[in-house]
């Protein structure tokens, strides 16, 4: 399919088989989907009498996308563009001895009929298809007219023009869609096609469709990954980013859950396999892709059902500016001498009045945004969300997993003695409550292990014996002989004597949202170990970039008392804030933020957030790369990164895509209307008119297209 229009001639003319209920076809994916009771022979017949064809998939799966040819061997390709080639060598001697030399000659004109014939044909029969069976006028219909018409008026050389020109357009924009398909359908080259099985002990390489959950697959230093898995053995360091968006590589150690699509650093890794091909990550953000690409924005949809009676309307009026002129005026009706007359007119008003470029200046913009989102991780599921972000007013974040990390961390560190968390007391205290709580899965316990380990402390002292946890209390075990307990403010208040000095910056660091845990050793408080979950260090400057890109009002939505809410807020820098909120509570503060914005979009986790995020206009979830399919299919919008770092060029992106759609749309209509006005006072040809519609089809294409480039 060349241009958009072709695929509302073929759902039309598909869908009007007997047992078809329901016919679909997406421009961008050349895919058709169909319900109801029909062979699969009658609707390839159907198509092939519309004029075109069918590119069935293969038993071991769909055909590989390749690059396009350059433009000339993509002419060479189909029988109906090596045609309209001919064309223009038969229509050289008109334009060169007719239109330039001002000569008429019967055999140049009988060479420009032929050129009619020959890059016409295909047209007319798409064209004399589409009225036989669709009961339908399109593009082909009008072009057909216009060259039939200049015919009869003598006009050889502009009807071999009109048909020629418009021939090599229809093929150049079937050429850059065919570019902007591949670029789309390059998503699917991310993740490599095979990998390297480890089956006793020795690698071979196997089709990735072949592989099980359960599998060990070799990744070697330098190779993209090819499947969804855990590291088993090895170290390196991974970049993420044709998933996630993430430009700082990622150190993975055993243990750790890397992607499909994630290009491996300089260590060999040995990589459990947890998920299907078909299941994989970047198998989902391909099908999603996909999917997205058949829901229509509301603008595209407009522009569709725009062009549905703009094409009949048009050759009315064609005929209006024919015959009224002369009926009623007494203008002439046939060319005389240099002035054109009104039926030459109305002939160039068919040429110039095609909707070619109206139709297809919303789809390149909106599918080039989705395809560019999903390159840096972001996938929006539809055309409608790209429009809807651009027109957000106010962005609500829940606090959890969203703006923090959503897992606590060691935020002070004090003993009797010192409240600096750097000294050797204070390590020692560390050190002790490590070795009790190795033990224990708990979030508290392992926020204590992990600064451990990062200071460096987690080999001073032997895993503790005789570790028994004080239920909803804390844990106690033995270190080298030493009974330490690591507890709860309201544990020690009643069992373990301590400072008032302690006392006090316990409920000082519980009133800042902190979780105080208080350490003894043999009975004696040595010191308290306060987490807390603490901010996404990139949490801030988004906020100021969605700030600076116009999003003014921007809202924490938490369950955290106000204080803590407020306290936090600060840090991050959003405007607002409303706290004590239970999920159903978030819900009523969307609404509350629609009646009092307008357009609101929710950022969450895309699963404890679900409806938060199905009331706002835009659900946005968080962190996709590293959840279930889930957290994929709750919002709207996912970003894939486990952060927020790529939501302030989401909202970029959608905003780019909304004005480069105004843009092509307005620069569509506007060359139209001057051409009109050319063709009504007789200072334009009807070849003129088609080279203007073509290229202006060929330009709002090209200029949708720009939105691949549109970086973070």
């Amino acid at each position: 399919m060349d241009c958009a229009g072709c695929a509302r001639t073929l759902e039309k003319g598909v869908g009007q088989l007997a047992g078809v209920t329901q016919c679909e076809i997406n421009f961008t994916t050349e895919k058709m989907t169909l319900a109801g009771n029909v062979s699969r022979e009658a609707v390839i017949a159907q198509v092939r009498q519309l004029g075109y064809d069918v590119k069935p998939d293969r038993p071991d799966g769909p055909l590989p996308d390749v690059s396009p040819p350059n433009f000339l061997r993509f002419m060479w390709q189909r029988t109906e563009t090596r045609l309209a080639l001919l064309g223009v060598l038969l229509i050289l001697p008109g334009l060169l001895l007719v239109e330039i030399g001002g000569r008429e000659l019967a055999w140049v004109n009988l060479l420009s009929v032929t050129a009619m014939v020959a890059a016409g044909w295909p047209i007319a029969r798409s064209a004399w298809m589409a009225v036989r069976l669709n009961r339908d006028i399109n593009i082909n219909v009008l072009m057909t007219v216009a060259a039939v018409g200049a015919v009869l008026i003598g006009a050889y050389t502009e009807a071999g023009m009109v048909m020629v020109l418009f021939a090599i357009g229809e093929a150049l924009e079937g050429y850059t869609a065919g570019r902007a398909r591949h670029a789309i359908r390059s998503l699917m080259t991310v993740a490599p096609q095979e990998a390297t099985l480890l089956k006793d002990g020795r690698p071979q390489r196997i089709p990735i469709q072949e592989l099980h959950i359960g599998d060990v697959i070799l990744v070697k230093p330098g190779e993209r990954v090819a499947m969804d898995g855990r590291v088993r053995a090895g170290s390196s360091v991974l970049n993420q980013a044709p998933i996630t968006g993430e430009s700082v590589p990622v150190e993975k150690e055993p243990g750790d859950a890397i992607f499909a699509g994630s290009i491996n650093g300089p260590g060999s890794l040995e990589v459990e396999v947890t998920h299907l091909a078909a299941d994989n990550t970047i198998s989902r953000i391909i099908q999603m892709v996909e999917e997205a690409q058949e829901k229509k924005a509301p603008a595209e949809r407009f522009v569709d059902q725009f062009a549905r009676v703009y094409t009949p309307a048009v050759m009315v009026l064609a005929l209006l500016v024919a015959t009224i002129p002369p009926l009623f005026f007494g203008q002439p009706f046939l060319n005389e001498g240099e002035t054109f007359g009104w039926l030459y007119r109305g002939l160039a008003l068919l040429v110039v009045a095609c909707p070619c470029a109206l139709v297809i200046s919303t789809p390149v913009a909106i599918v080039s945004a989705i395809s560019n989102g999903a390159r840096h991780g972001v996938l929006f599921k539809g055309g409608a969300f790209v429009e809807a972000l651009s027109r957000v007013q106010a962005i609500a974040f829940d606090k959890t997993g969203t703006l923090t990390q959503g897992k606590p961390a060691v935020v002070a560190l004090r003993t009797a003695v010192c409240d600096d968390g750097s000294c050797a007391d204070c390590n020692d205290l560390l050190a002790l409550a490590g070795a009790v709580e190795q033990q224990s899965e708990h979030p508290l316990a392992q926020a204590i292990v992990q600064e451990t380990a990062v200071r460096g402390l987690d080999q001073q002292f032997a895993p503790a014996t005789g570790v028994m946890a004080l239920t909803g209390q804390g844990v106690t075990g033995q270190v080298n002989g030493r009974t330490v307990t690591i507890g709860s403010h309201t544990y020690f208040e009643a069992n373990v004597p301590h400072t008032a000095v302690a006392c006090e910056q316990a409920r000082d660091d519980a009133d800042q949202g902190y979780t105080p845990l208080l350490v003894s050793v043999d009975g004696r408080y040595q010191g308290t170990i306060s987490v807390a979950d603490t901010m996404r260090p990139d949490s801030p400057a988004v906020l100021r970039q969605l700030q600076a890109a116009g999003i003014t009002h921007t809202i924490m939505l938490t369950g955290d008392q106000a204080a803590v809410a407020q306290a936090m807020a600060q840090v991050v820098g959003v405007t607002d804030v409303r706290a004590e909120l239970m999920p159903g509570d978030k819900v009523t503060a969307v609404r509350a933020l629609q009646q009092q914005f307008g357009k609101v979009a929710m950022v969450g986790d895309g699963i404890n957030d679900a409806p938060a995020l199905a009331a706002a206009d835009v659900g946005i979830a968080i962190g996709g790369a590293g959840a279930t399919a889930q957290a994929m299919e709750t919002a709207d919008i996912t970003l894939m990164s486990d952060g927020l770092k790529m939501l302030p060029f989401a909202y970029r992106l959608s905003r780019a895509a909304m004005n480069n759609i105004r843009f092509n749309v307005a620069f569509a209509i506007g060359v139209k209307f001057f051409f009109v006005l050319l063709v009504l006072t007789g200072k334009s040809t009807m070849w003129m008119a088609v080279a203007a519609d073509m290229g202006t089809s060929l330009l709002v294409t090209l200029n949708g297209m720009r939105l691949l480039r549109v970086r973070p």
